[in-house]
């Protein structure tokens, strides 16, 4: 797929465009992200990302309507936190987001970590069904434009689909060099999921790892910038994240450059460096 830009869009399942390369605000504190967003809406990005959980989702909003960009050109996504799932509990935890954010609508809602057998057992897979009812609502009544999960696998995926009336239409993975969790996305492009990458830099051993820097030298790019353009060319959307106007604007400065086969095959076959790589199956928050 040919970007130019990073407002240019992949399209989702249900016609809706999400820009391709989206601006993350995890672990950015509540008193920088106000700041934050405005910055990074001011050098050009036009998705953002959040989560009830960042406990930052008044400060994105102020930063929002801190800018002069008009709340309809930006892509606002937010999640849902492990401690709210349920029907009830979803709507309840929807409204309190949108409270926050200072908006009447969210572009995507993702259910940010599935309900596994370790915690709730056989029950695991019911929690997620009635989650995603209360989602599916959402998504009728027009309050969310697109629906989707997060940290989701296939197993997790098909069990969803297999009661849902409206399949997820993203799914929000670790995906970076040396943890390319191809299976999963493979899965989701098979099956008309677009997939986004969080954490999409892992740790600073990915950021240093020798081949990335190569690569990135001989494009005239930094690894962040190889790491972006990387997960692009797999057409997987990427949430960089930064507070420091300088690497944002870089983060979203790579559509200049191309790699090729051979630099693709290379940075697939990287493993075990940097990240969190956590299994959505083994843990406990």
């Amino acid at each position: 797929m040919a970007f130019t830009s990073c407002t240019d869009t992949f399209t989702l399942r249900n016609a809706v465009g999400i820009p391709c390369i989206g601006y993350g605000t995890f672990e950015t504190p509540a008193d920088t992200a106000r700041k934050a967003v405005r910055e990074a809406l001011e050098v050009g990005y036009r998705h953002i990302d959040t989560a009830a959980v960042y406990g930052n989702q008044q400060g994105v909003g102020e930063g929002i309507r801190d800018s002069a960009i008009p709340r309809a050109s930006i892509f606002l996504t937010s999640k849902l936190w492990n401690t709210e799932r349920g029907y009830d509990a979803t709507m309840a935890a929807f409204d309190k987001t949108l409270n926050e954010l200072g908006t009447d609508y969210l572009d995507l809602y993702l259910i940010h970590w599935p309900a596994n057998r370790k915690q709730y057992g056989d029950r695991a897979e019911e929690l997620n069904a009635e989650t995603w009812r209360a989602f599916e609502e959402l998504y009728s009544s027009g309050r969310v434009k697109a629906i989707g999960v997060s940290n989701f696998l296939p197993h997790h995926l098909q069990a969803l689909e297999s009661t849902a009336t409206v399949k997820p239409m993203v799914d929000q993975i670790e995906v970076h060099p040396g943890w390319p969790q191809a299976e999963a996305v493979a899965y989701c492009q098979a099956h008309g999921i677009q997939v986004e990458a969080w954490g999409p830099f892992g740790h600073k051993d990915v950021l240093n790892d020798p081949t990335l820097v190569a690569i990135g030298k001989k494009h005239g790019k930094s690894s962040a910038q190889v790491c972006v353009r990387w997960a692009l060319q797999h057409n997987v959307l990427p949430l960089p994240k930064s507070v420091h106007a300088d690497r944002m604007k870089a983060n979203m400065n790579v559509f200049d450059f191309e790699l090729n086969d051979t630099e693709i095959a290379a940075i697939d076959a990287l493993q075990g460096i940097g990240g969190s790589c956590a299994n959505p199956d083994e843990v406990d928050f």
